[in-house]
This record gives structure tokens, C-alpha cells and sequence, in this order.
């Protein structure tokens, strides 16, 4: 009698494999991991999309680098810190200016709890309503007492939690910095091989048009990178030394906010115009009406005649498209909207340029007479 593990199990006989089935399974089995993935690295990808900007803008330069220094772990390296350098120095000055400024702030708001506001110069100078505005200041604010209820009425327990909450965001933000730093070194590091894999991957999911593609959204970050970066800078240091001989207080901070608030198309216009009051109220209303004429001057001539060409003059979008871009992306990412934005836009306008081009209307056309 035999034993039954000694018997002879038939194989199985499976009938031929769908080749369809097949392939929908990879395809389900490859959008579940990609999903997967998004979701777990869903607060790390903020660094990971800042650390890709940044590869794309700095990769024209780096290339020269290597091509003249070689291929060296240092050189990543280099770049990396180079540009943490950047960021962190201007943050690191404008946090100790701040902190000394808070402080003069504090002793500030001490010294009129016990002596009052006394009322500018410049009320009384006033066109209209001199005499009533300057009863009012002297009522409520160069009243100690006055003064004394209007600080008891704040919320400081609010200002407290608020304080709180800034902190975390300080350090939630200074983490994702350093994630995107660390981004930056490996995509500049291995950036050949990325590069190569991705064009191979567009190529066989978009064809010979998912290159054109890419290319698309590489010199949208490019041209937005030249345009609202750098012309913003170039507007932020004529600024500051308008403010440096103006008298602003402190213009260098105020020179570095005026860059920034420029990289943001309109937005440039609402910091010179609070730069000009503080002028203002300093006393020196000529000194405040002369730099706000030259900032409209600096601000109109890049708004409308340097940025149009440096964003749209590399991708051949309408400038009108890339402003959509800068606009809606900020509002919808914050900061970094203002790369995705204009880069969306520009790969929409390929496939819009692609979709009427004269050869499809053509064909159109000409099946529309056979009929």
C-alpha cells in the first residue's frame, strides 16, 4: 500500500495568462504603490518639490561645473552649501535685527505706559482737521492712563499661544529646509541617471511629445527662476539704497522684504508703499515722495517690460498665461506656487500648442472637404 505524501501529484495545467489582465494588474498594482508612496511622504513632499526647484535652476551651472572640475562628491556638496549659505544668513541677520528691534519695542512700550504718546510734528501741518486730529492723539494716546486700558483690554494669553505656534512652525519649516537642502545634494549628485531614467520613462508612457514636455516645464522653472528671483533682488537692492539714503529705518531689512514682496508680481508695490510711509511718518515727506516715484519707475519697467521677456522669451508662453501661473499657484502653494505655477501653465500651453497645431487642423480640414 503506499503512502500517501508518496503519491504523484499532477501538476497543474493553468490556461494560457490574459496578456490584458496582465497588464491592468501591473498597472493597478503600480498607482497603488505610487499612492501609497504620495501619501506617506505627504508632509515630506513640500521639501522634496523645493529640493527639485532648486536641482532644475542651479543644473545649467553645475553642469559647467562639472565639465571643468569633474565629477567629485565635492561639488554637490559645495552647491548645496552654498545655497543654505544664502537662505540662512539673510534669516539669521533679519532674526537678530528682530530680536534686537523687539526688544527696543518692550522698552519702548514701557516708557509710554508711564509718559504717554506724545502727538508727531506732522499733525499739525495737516491740510484739514488739524486741530480735532491732534485733541484725539492727545486724549487717547498721550494719556497714560488711556494707554494703560487699551493694554490691558489685549488678549496676552492669545499673544502667548501665537508666540507658541510660530515656534513650531520655525522649527517645522527649518526641518523641511533641511530635507530639501538634502534633496538638492542627491539629485545634483546622481542627476545624470535621473535624468536619463525619466526621459526613458516619458518616452514610453508619452512617446517622442512627453520630452518636449519635460523640456517645457525645465525652462518655465528656468525663465521663472530668472525672472521673478533675480529681477526681484535687482529691485530689492535699488530699493534698499533708496532707502539707505532716505533714511528708512532699517533698510537693509527693509531693502531684503522689498526683494522678496517683488517676486510676487504687484506684491512688490504694497512693501514700497509701507517703506514710504514709515518715511512718512518720520517726518521727511519729500524724501518719502521721491522713493515711492522711483520705485513706481523700477517696479512698472520689470513688471511689464524685463519679467514678460525673461519668463516668457524661453518658453514662448504669453506673458498673460505665466502671470495666471505666478498668481493662482501662490495662492493655492504658498511660495512655492510661484515655480509650479507658471511651470503648470507651460506644459497646459505645449499641449494646447500641440492640440491646433496646423498640421492636426490640417488633417481636419482636409478629411472635413473629402466628406
Amino acid at each position: 500500500m503506499t503512502h500517501p505524501h508518496h503519491r504523484t501529484t499532477q501538476p497543474l495545467r493553468l490556461s494560457p495568462p490574459s496578456k490584458t489582465l496582465q497588464k491592468r494588474a501591473r498597472g493597478f498594482l503600480a498607482l497603488f504603490f505610487v499612492l501609497a508612496a504620495l501619501w506617506t511622504l505627504r508632509h515630506m513632499l513640500p521639501a522634496l518639490l523645493w529640493g527639485g526647484i532648486f536641482a532644475i535652476a542651479l543644473w545649467p551651472l553645475y553642469k559647467r561645473s562639472t565639465r571643468r572640475f569633474g565629477h567629485t562628491i565635492w561639488l554637490p556638496l559645495l552647491f548645496t552649501g552654498v545655497l543654505a549659505l544664502i537662505f540662512l544668513v539673510p534669516v539669521s541677520f533679519i532674526s537678530i535685527k528682530t530680536a534686537d528691534e523687539i526688544h527696543s519695542a518692550f522698552l519702548w512700550l514701557d516708557t509710554i505706559r508711564h509718559q504717554g504718546l506724545p502727538a508727531p510734528a506732522w499733525l499739525d501741518h495737516l491740510p484739514v482737521a488739524s486741530g480735532p486730529a491732534t485733541a484725539l492723539w492727545t486724549e487717547h494716546l498721550s494719556n497714560p492712563d488711556a494707554l494703560n486700558d487699551l493694554f490691558h483690554s489685549l488678549n496676552l494669553g492669545h499673544g502667548m499661544a501665537v508666540g507658541k505656534q510660530f515656534g513650531s512652525e520655525v522649527l517645522h519649516r527649518g526641518i523641511l529646509f533641511g530635507f530639501s537642502m538634502l534633496t538638492l545634494f542627491f539629485l545634483l549628485k546622481d542627476g545624470d541617471s535621473i535624468i536619463r531614467k525619466c526621459m526613458i520613462g516619458s518616452q514610453r508612457l508619452f512617446g517622442a511629445q512627453g520630452e518636449s514636455l519635460a523640456r517645457q516645464i525645465v525652462a518655465s522653472i528656468h525663465g521663472t527662476v530668472s525672472g521673478l528671483v533675480l529681477v526681484g533682488l535687482g529691485e530689492g537692492a535699488i530699493m534698499g539704497v533708496c532707502y539707505v539714503v532716505a533714511g528708512a529705518p532699517q533698510p537693509l531689512i527693509f531693502g531684503l522684504a522689498t526683494a522678496i514682496a517683488a517676486m510676487v508680481p504687484l506684491l512688490g508695490w504694497i512693501a514700497v508703499t509701507g517703506v514710504c510711509l514709515l518715511i512718512a511718518f518720520k517726518g521727511s515727506m519729500l524724501a518719502a515722495a521721491i522713493v515711492w516715484l522711483i520705485g513706481a519707475v523700477v517696479l512698472f519697467v520689470a513688471d511689464h517690460f524685463i519679467r514678460p521677456v525673461l519668463i516668457g522669451g524661453s518658453t514662448k508662453v504669453p506673458f498673460l498665461w505665466v502671470l495666471m501661473g505666478i498668481l493662482g499657484g501662490a495662492e493655492t502653494w504658498q511660495l512655492m506656487g510661484l515655480f509650479i505655477g507658471p511651470a503648470i501653465m507651460a506644459a497646459l500651453h505645449l499641449l494646447w500648442t500641440l492640440w491646433t497645431s496646423n498640421k492636426v487642423s490640417g488633417q481636419r480640414t482636409g478629411h472635413i472637404v473629402r466628406e
